[in-house]
């Protein structure tokens, strides 16, 4: 029995969440209530509250939500290889992953969301997809936290350009090879001199 309800109430903390980004993506991060989201599930708002105690708690499982879809994503990205090729293909599965969601990218690499901050149970997953992110690094020979540094400043300003001037478009898209390029020539570079 205990089983049972369990599992319903996560598939309700789910259904709450769907319902939530769903608002998110129509409205934007912001752009939704509480009573919203309740109406979406078919229920009161003061229901919610035996799922989420506040709309920053919403915001933080759909936080740690969006970083295990990231870290299942990244995950399946082939790591063998030539460098350039390597850091190629998690730059395009990083970028696209960004572009198909602007919603969710705004929430894990923008602060649009006053007075939110990730717990430190969702921000975890946050600091785990960028220890992947230095694994591949060394494995390909890049070991300054100046290149990750460098890497997602460039790779995120390349996915909102692309969201914000021309969604549907390639023009960002286009230019992420490039910065993988320009990445590994100034590391090269700085590293040899």
């Amino acid at each position: 029995m205990t089983d049972r309800r369990a599992r319903r109430h996560e598939a309700t903390r789910q259904e709450i969440l769907d319902a939530a980004w769903s608002l998110a993506r129509d409205h934007g991060l912001t752009g939704w209530s509480l009573r919203e989201v309740a109406a979406a599930v078919g229920m009161r708002a003061p229901s919610l509250y035996v799922y989420f105690d506040s709309k920053d708690a919403i915001y933080d499982a759909m936080f740690a939500q969006g970083y295990r879809e990231l870290l299942a994503r990244v995950g399946a990205v082939p790591t063998t290889g030539d460098p350039t090729d390597v850091l190629r293909r998690v730059a395009h599965t990083f970028f696209d992953f960004c572009i198909e969601d602007p919603a969710r990218a705004q929430l894990l690499f923008l602060r649009v969301i006053p007075g939110f901050t990730p717990s430190a149970d969702a921000y975890a997953l946050a600091e785990e997809a960028l220890d992947r992110l230095r694994d591949v690094f060394v494995r390909v020979g890049l070991t300054s936290d100046r290149a990750l540094d460098m890497w997602t400043a460039v790779l995120t300003g390349l996915a909102t350009q692309q969201i914000s001037n021309d969604p549907g478009g390639d023009r960002w898209a286009r230019l992420v090879d490039h910065a993988v390029d320009l990445l590994l020539t100034s590391e090269t570079t700085s590293t040899s001199t």
